[in-house]
């Protein structure tokens, strides 16, 4: 369930200038990359509204976020921005881009695999994870958390470089 781009012209310009808006601990994704964008609207007065759905319910980078598309609005000529956030649904994985998921890789963070974040039938186990440097699979998680929640430390057994994973989730 991905945020859509509106088909109404007024909202689809305040989606469009929200969509650049980078995501402040990973800066090759953009909110809309990430799925976090969920929905733009404009009214007839030129007020503006934007939903965003965080990764975590904590997630320490919503705020700065919820402040960049803020700016970007009103450097964009919208005086009245209200952006707001909600929990349900609840971000998943599933909502980021393919384009998202190039970026993360090309970055050096190897990508949610969606392959095993199936939520249809048997719950799938994640045997490894592919370095996103050499593409081997002889990975090994070395410690849960990363550089951020949403990330967890792995490190390849081939190439013995340390690299991020986005978990799924």
């Amino acid at each position: 369930m991905t945020g859509t781009r509106p088909h109404e012209p007024a909202a689809a310009r305040v989606w469009d200038i929200a969509a650049e808006v980078l995501d402040p601990e990973v800066p090759v994704l953009t909110i809309e990359d990430l799925g976090v964008l969920r929905t733009a609207e404009a009214d007839e007065r030129g007020a503006v509204r934007v939903v965003l759905t965080p990764t975590y319910s904590g997630c320490p980078a919503i705020d700065q976020m919820r402040d960049d598309v803020r700016s970007r609005l009103r450097a964009a000529g919208y005086e009245q921005v209200v952006v707001e956030y909600t929990l349900a649904p609840a971000w998943s994985t599933d909502w980021m881009s393919e384009a998202g998921k190039r970026k993360l890789a090309d970055y050096g963070i190897a990508p949610p695999d969606f392959r095993a974040a199936s939520r249809r039938g048997p719950v799938l186990v994640q045997l490894s994870v592919r370095c996103p440097r050499c593409g081997s699979t002889r990975t090994r998680e070395v410690a849960r958390f990363g550089s951020t929640s949403c990330k967890a430390l792995h490190e390849c057994l081939d190439c013995l470089e340390p690299f991020d994973y986005f978990k799924v989730h």
